[in-house]
């Protein structure tokens, strides 16, 4: 297992390295001048001023020089610095990536625990109402756009009912300690993890269904049945767990959907975290930032497809790892 992850470590560093070097390009040659941004309307119609920012910040240089003084930078973790926050692009990651984590770890997890629970009584039950229901379920919630569930759910739990706060990570002058301060972080995570959660979960529901039939019509469940077990032992430990399979492929490709569900709810909700900070970049086209949040983002994918990895082994021990 050591050598298969070590494999997959070194061939993870070269697609990053891939990443790196398209996105590198494809931001640097879009149009416009950073310098020019970076100067504002005051100073951008200064060419000396202008000229200055670039030589600053290493713009009057090479592309070929610039990447591979930006791949030297992250080797050592050093990402740049940002030219409208006039911060360094790793302080500002480190300071939203906790938030996103949360986030997107809370609604991945959602989504599976919904969409593993509706799947699995969707296959129970099929071509019944509960299963016509479910699946009905699944689809409306897939089919809907992400922004315009959260955008409904402020309306409905926030303005209508005044359940849960509309936007934040917490409350603003709240200052909270403690329990209190987790209970008033949780208040503030449970829409926009839903809503990210409620559209992965529809798929996860779907595809349960359909692998656990299949399952179903193969020789050894019809075996299991024969030797007399009781059905609530075939579904769990021989139906369940040969369908989690492809549930658990799926889990490993939707990472990086997941994150890029994250901008648009973090950009509704006001969510501190790197989806809107990538929005942010955007917008005010800070290049240097808006590269380092492709490279963090890029890693976490590779991180989730390893792990993915390695929970098909904890799902089907026959399972080997081979280079």
């Amino acid at each position: 297992m050591l050598s298969f992850i070590a494999q997959r470590m070194v061939k993870g560093v070269f697609v990053l390295l891939a990443i790196i070097v398209m996105n590198f390009f494809l931001i640097r040659l879009a149009p416009g001048d950073p310098a020019v941004v970076m100067a504002g309307e005051a100073g951008a119609s200064d060419p000396v001023f202008v000229a200055q920012l670039r030589e600053k910040f290493s713009l009057d240089k090479p592309l070929p020089e610039q990447l591979l003084s930006y791949v030297k930078g992250v080797v050592t973790l050093d990402l740049g610095f940002s030219f409208r926050q006039q911060m360094p692009v790793s302080t500002l990651i480190a300071e939203r990536l906790p938030a996103t984590l949360l986030l997107t770890l809370t609604a991945f997890a959602i989504s599976l625990l919904l969409g593993i629970t509706f799947g699995t009584l969707a296959a129970r039950f099929a071509g019944t109402w509960a299963d016509t229901g479910i699946t009905v379920m699944a689809l409306l919630f897939y089919a809907t756009p992400i922004f315009w569930v959260a955008l409904m759910a402020i309306l409905l739990f926030s303005v209508v009912l005044g359940w849960l706060p509309s936007f934040g990570y917490e409350t603003i002058g709240g200052n909270y300690t403690g329990f209190d301060r987790v209970l008033d972080i949780g208040a503030h995570l449970i829409m926009p993890a839903m809503t990210i959660g409620l559209f992965f979960m529809a798929t996860y529901a779907r595809l349960t269904r359909a692998s656990m039939l299949e399952v179903k019509r193969l020789d050894f469940v019809k075996t299991a049945r024969a030797k007399g077990l009781r059905d609530n032992v075939i579904q769990r430990r021989h139906v369940l767990r040969n369908a989690l399979l492809p549930v658990v492929t799926l889990a490993g490709v939707h990472s990086g959907t997941l994150i890029g569900g994250a901008v648009l709810t973090e950009t509704v909700f006001a969510w501190p975290g790197i989806g809107r900070l990538l929005y942010e970049a955007l917008l005010q086209r800070d290049y240097n930032l808006l590269l380092g949040v492709f490279v963090v983002c890029s890693a976490m994918v590779l991180i989730f497809n390893l792990i993915t990895d390695l929970v098909y082994r904890l799902v089907d021990p026959r399972i080997e790892f081979t280079s």
